[in-house]
Formats: C-alpha cells, sequence, structure tokens
C-alpha cells in the first residue's frame, strides 16, 4: 500500500488540514513541533500507521492513540511525559503490533510496561531520568534496536533475551561494568560512550561491527582480540597509553584513539582495510616508526588526523604524511581535491 504523507505546515491548524484529506488515505500523521499541550483539536484516522508527536508540550496520552489498530511507528519524542502519565499505554491491546515506540527525552524515571507489543522493533527511552533497566525483562524478544542513552544507568542488565538485537546504546550513563551480552550474539553496534567502563569485556560478541567506548576510564586497548567482524571502534578520551590487541581486526575501516596518552603507533601492520585513524591529541613524538606501524593499510588510508601531537610541530609535516600515504585524501581539517 502506497504511504501518504498527511500535509501539515507549521503554524496551520492540523484539524482543517486533516479535514482536506481523506481519512482512508492518511497513513501518517506528522505534527511535530505544534507546542500542542493536548489532542483534542486533531483528528486521529484509524488508517494511522505512522504517528509523530514530537515536540510538543504533552503531559498525558490521548486514549484514542490507544485504538489506531494500524499504527506500527509512535513517536512521543521531547514532551513533557512522566512514570505515571504513561501508565494507560500497559493497556492498549490494539497496537499489539506496534514495532517501533520512542519516548526519548520526556520525565522518565524508570523502564515502562510496554508487553503488550509483542512485535516492538525498536525501543528508545533515551534522555530521561532512568536509574535502572529494570523491566527491559518485559520487553518483546522480537527487539531489534534499543536506545537507552543519557540516563542514570549503573547497571547493565535484563537483556538475555534480546538474541536478535542489532543495534544497543547506553551511552552516557553511570556504568562501570561491561557484563550480560553473551546472548546478543547478533548484536552490530554497541555504544557505550560517556560512562566509567575502565576494563572491555564483549563476553564473546564476534559479529559485532561497531564498538565506541569513547570518554570511559580504559588504560588499554585489548579487549577486542576476538571481535574480528568489527569494522569502527572508537576510544578517544580515555587514559589509554599502548595501542595492543589490535591486530586481529583484519577488517577494521575506522580507528579513533585520539585524546589519549600514546607515545607511538603499534599493532596495526595487519589492518590492510584501515581508512581513518584517529590519532590526534596524544603525546607522538615522531614519524619515525609510523610508515612501518601501517605498512598494511598505506595504500587504503585517505584520512589521518595527528594534529596536537609534538610530531605535528614538525617542519613539512603535511608533505611527510602525503609522502606516506600515497592515496591520503584529509590530514586533519585539511581537505585535499
Amino acid at each position: 500500500m502506497e504511504v501518504t504523507r498527511t500535509p501539515v505546515a507549521a503554524g496551520s491548524d492540523p484539524v482543517a488540514e486533516e479535514e482536506e484529506e481523506d481519512d482512508s488515505s492518511s497513513t501518517v500523521l506528522d505534527l511535530t513541533s505544534f507546542q500542542l499541550h493536548d489532542l483534542e483539536s486533531v483528528e486521529l484516522p484509524l488508517s494511522l500507521t505512522e504517528l509523530d508527536l514530537t515536540a510538543n508540550r504533552l503531559s498525558s496520552l490521548d486514549s484514542r492513540i490507544g485504538t489506531l489498530s494500524s499504527l506500527k511507528k509512535l513517536s512521543f519524542r521531547q514532551n513533557l511525559i512522566h512514570d505515571n502519565a504513561l501508565e494507560p499505554i500497559s493497556r492498549w491491546d490494539a497496537l499489539s503490533a506496534l514495532e517501533e515506540l520512542v519516548l526519548r527525552d520526556n520525565k522518565l524515571m524508570k523502564i515502562p510496561d510496554v508487553s503488550i507489543f509483542k512485535k516492538l522493533l525498536v525501543f528508545d527511552v533515551s534522555f530521561n531520568e532512568i536509574t535502572s533497566l529494570h523491566g527491559l525483562c518485559k520487553v518483546s524478544n522480537t527487539l531489534k534496536e534499543l536506545y537507552v542513552s543519557q540516563n542514570q544507568v549503573s547497571k547493565i542488565e535484563e537483556i538475555d533475551h534480546f538474541y536478535d538485537l542489532l543495534i544497543l546504546e547506553l551511552g552516557c550513563n553511570r556504568l562501570r561494568v561491561m557484563e550480560n551480552f553473551q546472548n546478543l550474539t547478533n548484536l552490530q553496534e554497541l555504544w557505550l560512550g560517556r560512562n566509567r567502563i575502565k576494563v572491555v569485556n564483549l563476553c564473546g560478541l564476534k559479529c559485532i561491527k561497531k564498538i565506541s567506548l569513547q570518554s570511559n576510564r580504559l588504560t588499554s586497548t585489548r579487549g577486542f582480540e576476538d571481535c574480528v567482524a568489527l569494522e569502527e571502534l572508537y576510544l578517544s578520551h580515555n587514559g589509554i597509553a599502548k595501542m595492543e590487541g589490535l591486530s586481529s581486526l583484519v577488517n577494521l575501516r575506522v580507528l579513533d584513539v585520539s585524546s589519549n596518552k600514546i607515545t607511538q603507533v603499534n599493532d596495526i601492520q595487519n589492518l590492510t582495510q584501515l581508512e581513518d585513524l584517529w590519532l590526534n591529541d596524544n603525546q607522538i613524538e615522531s614519524f619515525e616508526d609510523l610508515a612501518e606501524a601501517v605498512a598494511g593499510s598505506k595504500e587504503k588510508l585517505t584520512t589521518i588526523y595527528l594534529e596536537n601531537n609534538p610530531c605535528g610541530k614538525t617542519q613539512n609535516y603535511s608533505a611527510t604524511l602525503r609522502g606516506i600515504f600515497p592515496n591520503i585524501q584529509q590530514i586533519d581539517s585539511d581537505v585535499f581535491a
């Protein structure tokens, strides 16, 4: 069936706009940034498959939403919804086939009961005030994307049943330990930046392709040896002094170890697919060993950041790097034609 987006212009009356449309063909309703305090003036066609209420002033749920049995995507992003106001959602049986629920940027303090949604694929409760992952055990095991960033979570738990999960976002929390990933065998992306993690423990995640541990408390690059499918690794803003345990990551395309305490480039000779290498804001003294260190990716590398290192202050800095990397396209912020 062809999806038609209801044309609601900023500042217009959503009721009038809806009246101009044939309800039977109205499947997507976007009410972003209308500053609505409630939905009393809005018609909600039963044919809706997507309802976007982003950036309004809603503090309660309109009961009519619970009757939209064709709804697949529902977003309450950036509103004023608190835990008690969200409680009715657990009884919305007609929405059991909902696939995407976004509650990002509200006033939630706990994981809501969304067990009614048996086919949920995307669940987003980022930018709230959630202190625990208690309640995730009730979320459908069909889930593919889970976003709980920018909260106050201190422990990774109740995720064991997410066998089909592809993306897990837990950045900007209070996590100290990486744990309970054993059953996430299909996980492709793991985002854990801005936490308090000291040691890498991926619990056997061998298929993962993207990992972010930026702004944590790591002192080593060890712990990724078994992640042979890894394509992007972000480790900036830690306390890493030595590059090690990276030689097995032969599929790596992006490596970011900027803003650490690294004095020498090591253990990446085998990374023949490396395209982007971020080494800026470290303590690398010279280029002497750089050519050898990147021997495997000299032809492939197109972007390198080395600024704010002692070696970056040497004469002919850019020319030296262009001599090492024949196909380089960008050095720091300088992009070459």
